[in-house]
């Protein structure tokens, strides 16, 4: 049993399968092929080149505009790292210059000797003034990036007014300066003080000085430098970067920006420095996507730069962009090429499609074309014309024979037809005689002898329309006389049409079919119409009788006919065709108990 589920689950699965199958196939019909084959042959050229040329165009643009990006998002790194290690170097070189100036006093013993001493009255400082003043205005003028310079004294017999020499005071006690010198051990430290209304941002360099005998502190060193001095080390490597100067707490110590100045970097770029010495990071600055590269001083400060990611862009799609113009210039030029080739072939198999068309139609009358060139469609062409004028040569074989069968055929139908109409008028005739002496007899002979003397009309075929009128109105005459007060005949006939030809015996049959089914069908005379008009470039010839009418089963019947009294009707219309074309010949209508009407379209064509 569980054999049969299986078996009957895995069918169900089939049919489930087979189903979506059949829609996919019959979507993909639809919506796809079907829609690509009726395209014109221009317009699928155009598809595949779009397909082949454009969209590649577009993916080389993208793939080289990411290349690009990356690219240059590396050269920027490379020229970043670069650049910050110069300005770590340079700043390291201008520390270490400043460290080893501090050194140099600091290593001074008659410095020492002369802060350290006790001094009762102004003649035995005046020396120590001299001294220092002397010593700080050498430095000063062999680093002119010292804003200022002084020295910290706590020696109590020195006077408090000197502008080398400061007192340490309370107030001098309570500063950053002073605790952070306690902790130095004579190393130089570094501060930084942020830009306020009184002055431009600053940088302190210190240095406690020890007596060299006891490393009792004596003292404190002290240079000041304008911010903007330590960043013009910085400024000429900025080059579009964003360039700071931090110290070991993330505090910003130099920046283009001197407001930003004592704040937080890590704050402001929401990341964290690694303890790494050197590095890379992807951050956000100024809500602006950006690249950072820093490098770490000795002393713990670090050089930030900052370059935002819009600049490499912005680079990458000048790149992108002078690739975009090129493709667009060769898409124009190969859209031009693809439309020229294109029209070439379209127009080719256009003029191919109207030869075939004009064939359908019948026309097998050569073109004339110019030769389309020796290529599969030249060739094509050459053969088509060739094939054109077989078959011209062909049809008019053919119609030569079936007009000359029809020919025959017309023979034959007066052969059937002149002698039963002869022998019935002869008939007529004789019983005349038989009675009595008429004028009657001599009429019917008259119109019989001019009947056939235009029938016959030495074997032509083809007759004027007058001609053709005097034949029929030998014919209505002789059965005027028939039929005496039983037929009523009239003519409207435009005088212009006479010259015009006609196949011989096209009118007589149609009256006669008329007298024949109308007359004999009916109690009351019979009247029959015959007209003859200009209907726009064609000649209407009409026979219009008020007899019974036929059913259109009848009428249909009357066509096919191909013996007895019907044969006359298909025939005429057959031969109008043979001689003149298909757009003329007779149409019949009629319906029953109102008569019948007989239509004969003619070109407007003299006998040559």
């Amino acid at each position: 049993m569980d054999f049969h589920i299986h078996s009957a689950m895995m069918n169900c699965a089939t049919n489930i399968q087979s189903r979506e199958g059949f829609r996919m196939r019959q979507f993909y019909r639809r919506y796809m092929y079907m829609p690509f084959v009726n395209l014109s042959f221009r317009s699928k050229l155009f598809m595949v080149f779009v397909l082949v040329t454009i969209i590649p165009m577009m993916l080389l643009v993208y793939f080289s505009y990411e290349l690009t990006k990356t690219k240059l998002t590396e050269q920027i790194y490379i020229n970043m790292t670069n650049s910050t290690a110069q300005i770590t170097k340079n700043l390291e070189n201008k520390l270490d210059s400043y460290e080893h100036i501090s050194a140099s006093i600091y290593l001074d013993n008659r410095l020492a000797n002369y802060l350290t001493n006790e001094y009762q009255d102004d003649p035995s400082y005046l020396d120590v003034y001299n001294y220092i003043g002397n010593r700080i205005d050498t430095v000063m003028a062999a680093y002119p990036d010292f804003d200022s310079a002084f020295i910290y004294s706590d020696n109590p017999s020195l006077p408090k007014d000197n502008y080398y020499i400061r007192p340490i005071t309370p107030e001098v006690q309570d500063t950053e300066l002073f605790h952070k010198l306690q902790q130095s051990y004579g190393n130089i430290i570094h501060l930084s003080t942020p830009q306020t209304e009184n002055g431009p941002a600053m940088f302190t360099l210190a240095r406690l000085l020890n007596n060299n005998s006891n490393q009792y502190p004596y003292g404190m060193l002290v240079f000041q430098i304008s911010e903007s001095v330590i960043y013009s080390l910085m400024e000429k490597e900025a080059g579009g970067k964003d360039i700071f100067i931090i110290n070991d707490k993330g505090m910003i110590l130099s920046s283009a920006d001197k407001q930003l100045i004592n704040t937080s970097l890590p704050e402001l770029l929401h990341q964290n420095f690694d303890e790494t010495p050197s590095g890379r990071f992807d951050t956000t600055y100024q809500d602006v996507k950006a690249l950072a590269v820093y490098n770490t001083l000795k002393n713990g400060w670090r050089t930030v730069s900052i370059f935002p990611y819009d600049s490499i862009i912005k680079d990458a799609k000048s790149l992108s962009q002078l690739i975009i113009n090129i493709s667009l210039g060769f898409i124009g030029v190969a859209l031009l090429l693809i439309y020229i080739t294109a029209s070439l072939f379209s127009n080719r198999i256009r003029t191919l499609i109207r030869m075939i068309r004009r064939i359908e139609r019948g026309d097998f009358n050569p073109t004339h074309e110019e030769q389309m060139g020796s290529d599969e469609i030249g060739q094509l062409h050459f053969a088509f014309e060739q094939m054109t004028t077989r078959l011209k040569s062909l049809v008019t074989e053919v119609y030569q024979k079936e007009l000359q069968s029809k020919e025959a055929e017309l023979d034959l139908l007066q052969a059937q037809i002149n002698p039963h109409f002869l022998y019935n008028t002869l008939g007529s005739i004789s019983s005349l005689a038989v009675k009595h002496q008429d004028p009657q007899i001599q009429d019917m002979v008259l119109h019989l002898a001019k009947f056939y003397r235009i029938s016959l009309n030495k074997g032509k075929s083809i007759l004027t329309i007058n001609e053709e009128l005097k034949l029929t109105q030998s014919y209505n005459a002789i059965q005027l006389i028939r039929f005496k007060g039983k037929l009523n005949i009239i003519y409207t006939i435009d005088q212009s049409i006479l010259p015009y030809s006609t196949v011989k015996l096209a009118l007589q049959p149609f009256v006669e079919n008329a007298v024949i089914h109308a007359l004999w069908n009916q109690d009351r005379p019979l009247n029959i119409h015959i007209k003859g008009v200009i209907d726009n470039s064609s000649i209407i010839l009409s026979v219009i009788d008020d007899g019974m009418g036929m059913r259109r089963e009848k009428l249909e019947a009357l066509f096919e006919e191909k013996e007895g009294r019907g044969y006359g009707i298909s025939n005429v219309d057959r031969r109008i065709k043979l001689k003149f074309g298909e757009y003329y010949g007779v149409k019949v209508y009629s319906k029953l108990g109102m008569g019948t009407t007989v239509q004969i379209r003619l070109p407007q064509k003299e006998i040559q």
